[in-house]
């Protein structure tokens, strides 16, 4: 009995000065969540579709309208002898533009860059391939969205610019 009860004092103490990461929620809270309507154009990437609407929730109040519109661009970074290329690198540029509803003007603009580089396995059709490419595509979204929702929550955004 009191090896438990020194046991459990200690843990006790031990456990006293812990801080947790998420102390402040300010970069947690999604200000655009449940009261914007957003599209997309330019560059058709079919996860980004299915992808947002869990970021940006159902629409129940229309406060916001936020237009993304995406451009790639690929570059071979390694080409070999036989002009075939060996390393492929994907710039995808999102361009971000959130709209007041109420106020009818531009609160928000802002241009985020994603990259990330693939090495074909073959000039014809390869499951692996193709398979690591929409992986890497949907992780380029995924972080790309997650860095705009960080750069809105720590400004006003019902400001007009």
């Amino acid at each position: 009995m009191k090896l438990f009860v020194i046991i459990l004092i200690m843990f006790i103490t031990s456990c006293s000065d812990l801080e947790f990461v998420y102390k402040e929620n300010k970069n947690l809270i999604n200000p655009l969540y449940e009261n914007t309507h957003f599209s997309t154009s330019g560059y058709n990437i079919n996860f980004i579709n299915s992808y947002l609407p869990m970021v940006f929730g159902d629409t129940k109040e229309n406060t916001f309208k936020l237009s993304i519109n995406i451009d790639q661009k690929k570059t071979k970074t390694s080409v070999e002898s036989n002009q075939a290329a060996s390393m492929i690198r994907y710039e995808l540029q999102f361009n971000y533009t959130l709209i007041s509803i109420e106020n009818d003007c531009v609160t928000f603009q802002k241009e985020l860059l994603s990259y990330f580089s693939i090495i074909p396995k073959s000039s014809g059709y390869n499951y692996g391939t193709d398979a690591s490419l929409e992986k890497k595509y949907e992780l380029a979204i995924i972080e790309n969205l997650d860095r705009f929702i960080s750069i809105l929550s720590d400004i006003n955004i019902n400001n007009c610019k």
